[in-house]
């Protein structure tokens, strides 16, 4: 077979790398981080079995350094009585219950809150009951620990007392103060309860003694091999830094922080100060997750959020806590199109609908460029016969046959690389609507269409894969294939296979965006086909 020139060479490896690109990226999520996650779980399973030994003499606990900074100390058998137990689920051990209008808190003997479990109908596991965010076994939230051994093993040991063992803070501001009377100390929690959720925690040490507090380990509902979880950090400067599960190896001290946050995909534990930045030391477990201790002095002040991330209780909270949301890489591209998203859906009222928009939105944004784009492969099909007769006068000349071709394209305004730039261009679009539609919480329990109930979870019955994977084949069949390498042509032909196969499993939200873009591209594409066609009758017809 004869080679192409080197224009037409570079449009093939750039659609080539288009194709990778995109290949990879799906594969990796189901071929690397798929086991990853399938272990993770299977270890947890073992960790359950062995709740009772988890304070073991592997077990650790804060102690200070010269700079005040958590390190690591092995706590001898005889300690373990000192740390907190891990029975803590009978009613013995819970001294206070706050309920808001979004959840039902509960705190602990050591003024630690305990659990946190979401009301709503969104809020329902696969058992039929409302979500609870915590592993009851993993470290807390506003727990506390001295950077004084003596003083620490002594918080582990007397109880805290509470003003009130029920809080209703359903329509109202309230207050709970949590005290713990300590032979050298007395630690007071003050915490201000609103309605939606949120809280404003202060703690005073009498006399004043330095202690760190807790986010707690992040929420456990939804780690899944699709989103980052770990702890995400705001600084001073504006900057963001975000240390994933697993990915600890030591302890790691940080300055200016305005807000910390222990997430997984669709929920967070915050805390944060914009008015006073503040010291934080992230120390692995033993399996290197972060957990977050905050330095304090003796007395600090903080904000605090338990729940889901929506974009509109962090936003009336604080507009900054909206950075607490994540997209990965694309997040520059991603936040505001999730804001234009919300924007549309405000109006439409709902989220399926609002995706369809605002695919169609992107289309007829970029449709010049695709309009362009398509008129050039239109060019290059008409003018296949000359560029094979090129190629065939010149064969032995490769630097003869590539300034011809030049010419042959320079002469009838065709563009080898103009089917490339609008495939190149949807990448970051694509990446970025991805991680917006896969950790909005607000599409979880989200309806639409018929079959459609949750557009968080993938299509039950495979429809929107097959209709995408359809649509796909539809849109290679109508559209002109320049390539001339017969391995091109095929890895390209299974392209709808292998995306059907992956998108078995996206979220339906995703699949409803590719599946709605390839229906405009085959209409666009159409639209060109039927235009060139009745351009070359016309040509034929005063021909004759």
């Amino acid at each position: 077979m004869n080679n192409m020139n080197g224009t037409l060479d570079m449009q093939k490896r750039m659609l080539l790398m288009t194709v990778i690109i995109l290949v990879i990226f799906i594969s990796y999520e189901f071929l690397v981080l798929k086991p990853q996650k399938d272990l993770r779980l299977e270890k947890e399973k073992i960790e359950l079995t062995k709740k009772n030994s988890i304070n073991s003499k592997n077990s650790m606990s804060i102690v200070e350094d010269k700079n005040s900074a958590p390190i690591v100390e092995n706590i001898k058998e005889d300690d373990i009585k000192r740390l907190p137990s891990n029975n803590l689920l009978s009613k013995n051990n819970i001294i206070s219950t706050i309920k808001t209008k979004n959840n039902i808190i509960t705190i602990d003997r050591l003024g630690r809150i305990l659990q946190v479990q979401l009301l709503g109908k969104q809020y329902i596991d696969d058992k039929n009951r409302q979500i609870n965010l915590f592993d009851t076994s993993k470290l807390r939230p506003l727990e506390i620990r001295f950077s004084n051994k003596n003083i620490n093993n002594e918080a582990f040991t007397i109880n805290v007392i509470a003003s009130s063992s029920n809080i209703d803070a359903r329509k109202s501001v309230q207050k709970l103060i949590l005290t713990q009377k300590l032979s050298k100390t007395t630690l007071k929690k003050i915490l201000t309860i609103y309605p939606n959720g949120n809280y404003n925690i202060e703690v005073v040490t009498n006399p004043r003694k330095n202690f760190f507090i807790t986010t707690g380990f992040r929420p456990d509902v939804l780690a899944d091999m699709y989103a980052e979880h770990g702890v995400i950090m705001k600084l001073s400067d504006g900057s963001t830094n975000i240390i994933s599960d697993e990915d600890l190896d030591k302890t790691t001290t940080f300055n200016k922080i305005d807000f910390i946050s222990a997430f997984d995909r669709y929920y967070a534990t915050v805390l944060y100060n914009f008015d006073k930045s503040f010291k934080l030391s992230l120390m692995p477990d033993k399996d290197e997750n972060p957990q977050v201790f905050i330095h304090s002095n003796g007395n600090i002040k903080l904000g605090g959020y338990i729940g889901p991330k929506y974009f509109d209780i962090l936003n009336n909270i604080d507009p900054k806590l909206t950075d607490v949301i994540e997209y990965g890489f694309f997040t520059f591209l991603a936040k505001p199109m999730f804001i234009f998203l919300k924007f549309l859906y405000d109006y439409v009222g709902n989220w399926g609908w609002t995706i369809v928009l605002l695919t169609l939105i992107i289309k007829l944004l970029l449709y010049p460029l695709s309009y362009k784009g398509m008129v050039s492969m239109q060019k290059l099909k008409d003018l296949t016969p000359k560029i094979k007769a090129i190629q065939e006068k010149h064969k032995d000349d490769k630097q003869k046959a590539s300034i011809a071709m030049m010419d042959l394209y320079k002469k009838h305004g065709a563009n080898p690389m103009g089917g490339c730039l609008p495939i190149l261009l949807q990448i970051p679009i694509f990446f970025a609507i991805y991680r917006v539609l896969l950790n909005s919480i607000e599409l979880k329990g989200a309806s639409w269409i018929l079959w459609i109930e949750d557009l968080a979870l993938m299509d039950p019955y495979y429809i929107l894969p097959i209709l995408m994977g359809a649509t796909m084949y539809l849109q290679q069949k109508i559209t002109p294939n320049t390539m001339q390498d017969e391995m091109q042509k095929k890895i390209f032909q299974l392209l709808p296979v292998i995306f059907t196969f992956f998108f078995l499993w996206f979220p339906a939200g995703l699949t409803l965006y590719w599946f709605v873009n390839n229906v405009f591209t085959v209409g666009q594409q159409y639209y060109i086909n039927r235009l060139f066609d009745k351009r070359r009758e016309e040509k034929i017809s005063l021909q004759k």
